[in-house]
Formats: structure tokens, sequence, C-alpha cells
């Protein structure tokens, strides 16, 4: 038997989520039986996704949902040898035990002196999104001028230097002056503070006077309303994120964005990673080589303790992170 804690959703979102809304439970598990493993966390994933998601798949009561690495602590699976670690999705939870089936290993060639935390991010999900809206979506080309808005989170810092290894001009807005200072350490060629410009439409303007190719939209609302302006013909957006709605206690209402999308012939369409679940081995190892040749950098913004889970959760909505949020067990 062990004792697992977890943290369950006591209570749906009304606006920013608030430590009320959570509520930190306890259970036994049983011992493994044949084919099965028991697993212990050791890095756990703290996404906006997070935010939207709950409403639409978990009941109040439900354990909050999320990825994590886990350390295979008990194993009557052969295929999964004790000590070793996985990713799973079993949510806000210490322990679990699985039949294996919703188990993915750490790559085998996994470099030692790398943190298993990049597997929940830039070598991981995160990247994955990164690259297939810059890929798949966007389909970007050598040359190509580049938006990414939220650059200095955990998908917008891996945009932009994806675009820069592709021999692209990258262009990034974060919410500091030290996350802007971040972006430039990273190789983005402009970048900006939106809370203290006087005009986003100039500010967009002033980084790319000739317009973008490409909009990799982690945001919404009314940024994107007012970047659309500035697209150049037959533009393509990738819509990654919402992240200035989702706190919202009404629907938002933007302006119509139309006459941009036809006269300029845009294409925005929006995508989840899983599409390409076909690519995600290759992908990854891709991510992984660049990582390992210094060509991207990783920033992880760690908490530590299993009890300051939902607290990390509220600061990465309200823009306290720098890069992939993640806590440590």
């Amino acid at each position: 038997m062990v004792l697992a804690k977890l943290w369950t959703l006591q209570q749906h979102f009304e606006g920013l989520p608030k430590e009320s809304n959570f509520e930190l439970k306890q259970e036994e598990l049983p011992d493994p039986k044949d084919g099965e493993v028991l697993l212990e966390a050791v890095f756990l994933s703290v996404d906006p996704y997070m935010r939207p998601y709950s409403r639409m798949h978990l009941k109040e009561g439900d354990t909050m949902m999320g990825a994590q690495v886990s350390r295979v602590v008990r194993s009557r699976n052969p295929s999964y040898l004790e000590g070793s670690h996985v990713i799973v999705h079993c949510g806000w939870r210490t322990h679990f035990l699985s039949d294996g089936s919703d188990l993915t290993p750490i790559p085998s060639n996994w470099p030692e002196e790398l943190p298993l935390s990049l597997a929940l991010g830039a070598i991981g999900m995160t990247g994955l999104a990164a690259l297939y809206g810059l890929e798949e979506i966007c389909e970007i080309k050598a040359e190509e001028t580049l938006l990414v808005n939220a650059a200095a989170g955990a998908v917008g810092t891996m945009v932009g230097q994806i675009a820069k290894i592709k021999g692209c001009r990258a262009v990034g807005c974060a919410g500091s002056d030290d996350k802007v200072s971040y972006l430039k350490e990273l190789g983005f060629d402009q970048a900006f503070n939106y809370k203290t410009i006087s005009s986003l439409e100039d500010a967009l303007r002033e980084a790319a006077p000739q317009g973008y190719d490409c909009y990799f939209d982690n945001v919404g609302g009314d940024f994107t309303s007012t970047a659309l302006a500035q697209m150049k013909p037959f533009g393509r957006i990738a819509l990654s994120g919402s992240i200035s709605t989702y706190n919202n206690t009404a629907p938002h209402r933007g302006p119509s964005i139309h006459s941009h999308m036809i006269l300029k012939q845009l294409r925005m369409e929006g995508f989840l990673v899983e599409r390409w679940k076909h690519k995600h081995h290759d992908s990854l190892q891709r991510l992984l080589a660049w990582v390992k040749e210094g060509r991207i950098k990783c920033r992880e913004h760690i908490t530590e303790g299993f009890e300051n889970m939902p607290a990390s959760f509220i600061s990465m909505l309200s823009g306290g992170n720098v890069g992939k949020a993640v806590v440590k067990i």
C-alpha cells in the first residue's frame, strides 16, 4: 500500500482561479498486480490549457488534469523496469497505478546532463506545439517574418527559437521588460513590452514595417484583432491558445475579422498537437538534438513542492513564469 496525495477540482473556476477552487486529498493505492506499475511523480506540468479544459472535461471533485514525469517505483510489467522514468497524463497526483498502456517512456538516448523536466516542455508537448504550429500550420519558410505573442512563455520561447533555426525573422511581445530582455537573449530580432507601449498597432508596425508572413497566436482577443491588420497577403496564422480570454466571466466580443481575412487572403487554423501523433517520435528527436547542440535554450520556472500546485497554476495564468512552468516534487 502507498498513500497518494492528489489535488481535486473542488469548484469550477469563475474568472482567475483561486486556491479555494482546489482541495488536497489522500487515497491508498494497492500494490501493483500482474502487468501493472506503481508510479511516483517527479515533475508535474502546469499549462494554460488546463483552465478551459477543466470546464469541458472535469466534474467538480475530479482530480485536476495534467501530465507528469514519473519514476517507476514498483513494477510487475516487464516493459517498465523499476527506476525508469515515463510520461503519464494522470493529473495532479503524487502516485498512480497504471497497466502500462497509458505510459510513454523517456527516450532511451536522453542525455544524463539534461533535466527530465524538459520532457514536459521543450522536448515534450510544448516543443511539439511550437514545431507543428510553425511547420504544419504556418508552413514557415526561410527569410519570412514571424510574430508570436506570449513570447516569453513555454510555447512562445520555443516558437521564436525554432523560427530562427529556420532562418526567419522573429518578433515577439511579452508582459515585462525583463521578459523582453530574455527574448533578445534568445535571438529574437525585435521584442516589446505590450504593457508599456502606447499603441499595439504602432508597435507591431515599427517591429516589422513590411508586415508579417506568419503569426503564432497564444493570446487571442484584442491582440489578434489588431495583428491581423499587419499581416501580409497570403499570411498564415496558427491558433495555439487564447489565454487572454480564459478567465473572462462573459463571452469576449471583438471586431469582425472578415475583411482582413478576405482582402489579404489569410489562412487561420487552430490545432491540437495530437493531430500529428504519428510524427511525435521523430519530432521529439529533432527537438532533443537542437537542445543538445545548444540551438535551443530552455528556461524553466520551477516551483518546489506538491502542495504548491495551485499557486503555480494561478501564477502561470497571471504571467508569473518565464519559460515552462513545472512543479518539482
